[in-house]
């Protein structure tokens, strides 16, 4: 499983969001980029946070945009967050 251990980075901090109050349904999201892999990790598409674990989350290429792994589509957010990971290493959309 590629990235394993930022999934379950990007997992725990989707839960902490959730915990917040500030998103709803499955709205929002953290993702985290790993430069060196040349990707970055975000939330599935569609996927309640209760219903979360850390194989769902889906690893994008910075490159080309697409999941290189796994069977989920990534977030909605996607285009939005590739361009905003600049120089950051976590992106948090709250919708």
């Amino acid at each position: 499983m590629i990235a394993l251990q930022l999934r379950k980075t990007v997992h725990l901090a989707n839960q902490r969001l959730a915990d917040t109050g500030l998103v709803m349904g499955t709205f929002g999201n953290v993702s985290a980029v790993d430069r060196a892999l040349g990707l970055f990790v975000i939330k599935p598409s569609g996927v309640r946070y209760q219903d979360l674990t850390p194989d769902q989350m889906v690893p994008v290429s910075l490159a080309t945009g697409l999941p290189v792994e796994g069977q989920l589509r990534p977030s909605s957010d996607t285009p939005t967050q590739i361009r905003t990971t600049g120089s950051t290493k976590v992106v948090t959309n709250t919708g």
